[in-house]
């Protein structure tokens, strides 16, 4: 069988200027960054409770979707683009904030749990599989629990900015590979730091 390559591209984040700077929404910056350095414009799709930007990269065809709905409701989002274009879960990547990961490092990954993040429980329960690709941003952890939801919602320090920056152009340097269903050499790739 082949191995289907990326045709959908989640950013995770919270909708309105009040969050736009936050950690919690470094899903937004990849996809931002992605549809800036490609020419495409997102437009709010109400039927798609998010905002929506078509690419061509490299010859492949990807959409990039903004849920609008609020991180805890994104699989409402996702759900009904994957529907309505008949994307299957392994054809969807999600790039959201990762506590378990220093600021900086980036890491790719199929299925698995949603360890805690809100976004990704949601999109699991409302996709009914955990089978689509996770883009892990790491934003690093406040070392207490108690202070996650603050720190989440937080603004980086200027130097985090900059070293989530590069790690979102180290990824943006792979989507060339996501699209043609070359995950290994994109693992490689961003893993090895190149």
């Amino acid at each position: 069988m082949e191995i289907p390559g990326i045709r959908l591209i989640v950013g995770l984040g919270n909708p309105g200027p009040d969050y736009a700077a936050t950690r919690h929404n470094v899903g937004f910056w990849f996809v931002d960054d992605l549809a800036a350095a490609h020419g495409g414009v997102f437009r709010a799709e109400g039927k798609f409770h998010g905002e929506l930007c078509r690419l061509t990269i490299g010859g492949a065809d990807v959409r990039l979707l903004k849920p609008t709905t609020y991180m805890n409701r994104s699989g409402q989002s996702v759900a009904a683009v994957s529907r309505y274009f008949d994307i299957r879960p392994e054809a969807i990547l999600i790039a959201h904030d990762e506590l378990d990961l220093p600021v900086g490092k980036v890491r790719l990954k199929q299925g698995g749990g949603h360890a805690g993040h809100n976004g990704l429980r949601d999109t699991i329960g409302v996709l009914g599989s955990p089978d689509f690709w996770r883009l892990r941003i790491g934003i690093d952890h406040p070392g207490n629990r108690g202070q996650v939801i603050g720190y989440v919602l937080g603004r980086p320090s200027q130097e985090d900015a900059v070293s989530i920056r590069d790690a979102l152009d180290q990824a943006a340097g792979v989507t060339g590979d996501l699209l043609t269903g070359r995950y290994q050499a994109a693992m490689n790739r961003l893993h090895s730091g190149r």
